[in-house]
């Protein structure tokens, strides 16, 4: 078993999909077979292994935002019978989390942490490899202080998993909801019919059809996941046991397929103080 980091989980949250065996070519197929035996018999490394290697590579002057070569590690889990695994292509999401730095933090700031050399470097790599990859997408998505109200709308409350924190070593709150794909794929569907049929088109559903399209990319057995990751150390234990956030928007969705615009709203408001209060905390001192 891999040692226990000392380093927390970011407060981000994952949505991640595991495809089976099946959905891999040679010889790709049989590298994550055997990787998947390793880690079913002995156990193998987790996000907070993941993030470990990412913030090691930030330390070097200058820091290397992205991985000099793909990871060879993924998530593996059973599902329906069948061996998944979900490849972590840290590279890849490196990239992409890139993108996004200059809506997270000033621009002072950014330079500073990541000089434009080294941003610009990160993106001439990333062309070069795009050109050679044109069809590469990922199989983890993540947020940072929050999980986005399009997540939500995959999953059902029944496949809620919840496991409280315990004073040992390694007893981190886990709180996630998996579905099957086929499940996952319906539910946005029938979302989006709602959504149309009683607002006009807005982020939400730019979002949901986003989502969708990254679905339909996917193998139709695979297992969608929902890891609350790091954020399970935003909230307090009593709000994290509490947390009914996947109940919360399918009672809005079934609102608004019913005409019930005042349950809609109630059910999306309890949802944005929740949500809201965490958002809060990424800048309290």
């Amino acid at each position: 078993m891999p040692a226990v980091s000392s380093v927390l989980v970011p407060y981000a949250s994952y949505l991640r999909v595991y495809e089976p065996l099946a959905a891999f070519p040679e010889p790709e197929r049989s590298h994550w077979a055997r990787y998947a035996e390793r880690v079913l018999d002995g156990g193998g490394p987790t996000a907070q292994d993941e993030l470990r290697r990412a913030l090691a590579d930030l330390v070097p002057t200058p820091p290397a935002p992205v991985p000099v070569h793909e990871s060879g590690d993924a998530f593996v889990a059973e599902a329906g019978g069948s061996v998944c695994v979900c490849p972590w292509r840290t590279r890849l999401r490196a990239w992409l989390a890139l993108e996004e730095l200059d809506q997270l933090l000033p621009r002072p700031v950014l330079d500073a942490v990541l000089p434009p050399v080294v941003r610009g470097q990160a993106e001439a790599d990333r062309e070069r490899w795009r050109a050679r990859n044109p069809d590469a997408r990922p199989w983890i998505r993540s947020a940072v202080w929050q999980v986005p109200v399009r997540w939500f709308v995959l999953f059902a409350d029944a496949e809620r998993e919840y496991v409280p924190g315990g004073s040992g070593p390694g007893r981190t709150p886990l709180l996630r909801y998996r579905t099957p794909m086929v499940e996952a794929r319906r539910r946005v569907a029938r979302t989006l019919r709602a959504l149309r049929e009683a607002t006009d088109e807005g982020p939400l559903t730019e979002g949901l059809v986003d989502v969708g399209r990254w679905l339909e990319e996917f193998h139709p057995r695979s297992l969608v996941e929902l890891d609350y990751g790091g954020l399970v150390h935003a909230l307090p234990a009593e709000l994290l046991a509490e947390d009914r956030s996947v109940a919360d928007v399918t009672a809005g969705v079934a609102a608004l397929r019913a005409g019930d615009e005042a349950a809609a709203r109630t059910a999306y408001e309890r949802l944005a103080e929740r949500w809201g209060a965490v958002r809060d905390r990424q800048f309290a001192n």
